[in-house]
């Protein structure tokens, strides 16, 4: 059913009900690299879901190649069809080696936050923990802050994309970053001497544009930590955060990116 750019939420919407008669899986993409499948959970079996994904996957390489197949399960009653964001599952492409692989390779920590694992397929990573909103991802990081590790904790707040920007709400959006404003202090303190705090956006979503797509705007780059100063410039990658990473950590990376140090 569908088969072609969608809003996910609209998507259940518009054709949830003839899935329920059907059986067939709601399936839309958009202007990002990406193939997502919808099913109900009364209708299809999780697993079986996950399997026509890990399929779908398998497919969608070579010409017709997309970053992520993405399981979109679904539960509720028509005119109140809503998504189960918990048990969502991404298929991404295997990442090339990267600054992660190199970091845990090195005897460093290296905690996924959030979706940042399914981004990177789940690879690179010591530890992954799970979220359910902004403020639940900012909790678990000052928690994870406290605790006594030398590593990287990388988190993504999913609300900002998900929950706001894509479905064009700005009052929800200015509530999310107000709460982070809030929350910030609490970061801060938490640094050590030696410790670093990167806030990043890694794209635009502006709740005021038309449509549901992402927005390419400027992203944010803000850098707290120890000797660091002055206007960070215009980089031309988000590989330069990698570099600068790596270049923290003291290890040798000669891939992609310019370190800011």
């Amino acid at each position: 059913l569908l088969n072609r750019p969608y809003s996910g939420t609209e998507a259940i919407r518009d054709y949830g009900e003839a899935h329920l008669k059907t059986g067939f899986p709601i399936v839309y993409t958009s202007a990002d690299s990406v193939f997502q499948v919808a099913a109900h959970l009364e209708v299809v079996p999780l697993e079986a879901l996950y399997r026509w994904c890990q399929v779908a996957r398998e497919m969608l390489l070579g010409e017709h190649q997309v970053a992520r197949v993405i399981a979109r399960p679904f539960a509720g009653e028509p005119g109140n069809f809503y998504r189960r964001g918990d048990l969502r599952k991404d298929f991404a492409l295997e990442p090339p080696r990267n600054v992660l692989d190199l970091l845990k390779e090195g005897g460093l920590e290296v905690v996924g936050v959030g979706k940042i694992p399914d981004i990177y397929a789940h690879r690179g990573f010591t530890r992954e923990v799970k979220t359910v909103d902004n403020r639940d991802g900012l909790e678990k990081t000052l928690s994870l802050m406290q605790e006594p590790f030398s590593g990287l904790v990388f988190t993504n707040l999913v609300d900002f994309d998900a929950r706001y920007g894509h479905r064009r709400d700005p009052e929800g959006y200015a509530r999310a970053l107000k709460e982070v404003d809030d929350f910030l202090p609490r970061l801060l303190e938490a640094l050590g001497p030696e410790d670093h705090l990167f806030l990043v956006s890694d794209h635009g979503n502006d709740p005021t544009f038309f449509g549901t797509d992402h927005t390419r705007e400027y992203g944010m780059l803000l850098w707290v930590g120890p000797g660091v100063e002055g206007d960070l410039g215009t980089r031309e990658s988000f590989a330069d955060l990698g570099a600068t990473w790596a270049k923290l950590f003291g290890l040798p990376w000669e891939g992609p990116g310019k370190s800011l140090l």
